[in-house]
C-alpha cells in the first residue's frame, strides 16, 4: 500500500472521531476538535491525490477509496449539522442521494469493466460541500449569512453535478444497463 492509499485510510479514520467530538460533549473543546479534525481530513484529501499524481501511484484501490473517504467524510459532516440544526433535513438527503445515485452507477459500470471519470461539477460541488461545511463548523454568528448561502450553493451543485454527470455519461449508462 503506497503513501497515498494510507493517507486516504487516514481520512476514513478520522471520520468517526470527527463525529464523536461534533456530536459530544465530553470536553468544552468539542466544537474546535471536530473543526480541526475536519479541516485535516480535508486537507488530506488535496494531498493524496497530489502525491499519487505527482509520484505515478494512482492504483485502482485509491480510485475506489478515495471517493468513498470523501463521500464518507462529506456525508457524515452533514448529517452532523442537521442533527444540530444547522442544515435542514431535506438538503442533507437531496446530498446524500445524490452521493448514493452516483456510486450505485459507478459500482453498476465496474462491474461491466467501465470506469466513469469525475467531472468538473462533481469537483466543483466537493469543494463547494467542503468550504460549506468549515464555514458551518466555524459556528461563528458573522458568518452565518454566508454559510446559509453556501448551503445552497452546495446543493445547486450537488443538482448539477448529478444531471451533468448523467448527461456526459448516457452512452455509459447505456451500456452498462444492458
Amino acid at each position: 500500500m503506497n503513501i497515498a492509499n494510507k493517507i486516504t485510510l487516514v481520512r476514513i479514520f478520522l471520520v468517526p472521531f470527527f463525529v464523536l467530538f461534533k456530536l459530544t460533549d465530553f470536553t468544552p473543546y468539542n466544537a474546535l476538535i471536530a473543526f480541526i479534525i475536519f479541516v485535516i481530513a480535508t486537507i488530506s484529501d488535496k494531498i493524496d491525490g497530489t502525491i499519487a499524481r505527482k509520484y505515478n501511484l494512482v492504483t485502482d484501490f485509491g480510485k475506489f477509496l478515495d471517493p468513498i473517504a470523501d463521500k464518507l467524510l462529506v456525508c457524515s459532516a452533514f448529517i452532523c449539522l442537521t442533527a444540530d440544526g444547522t442544515i435542514p433535513s431535506w438538503v442533507t438527503i437531496i446530498i446524500i442521494s445524490r452521493e448514493f445515485i452516483i456510486s450505485a452507477f459507478r459500482l453498476v459500470c465496474a462491474d461491466t469493466g467501465k470506469t466513469v471519470a469525475a467531472t468538473w461539477w462533481g469537483k466543483s460541488k466537493t469543494i463547494a460541500q467542503m468550504v460549506t461545511i468549515i464555514v458551518l463548523l466555524l459556528n461563528v454568528p458573522q458568518l452565518k449569512l454566508l454559510g446559509d448561502i453556501l448551503i445552497y450553493v452546495s446543493l445547486m451543485l450537488t443538482i448539477v453535478s448529478l444531471i451533468d454527470y448523467f448527461r456526459k455519461n448516457i452512452d455509459v449508462l447505456k451500456q452498462c444497463s444492458k
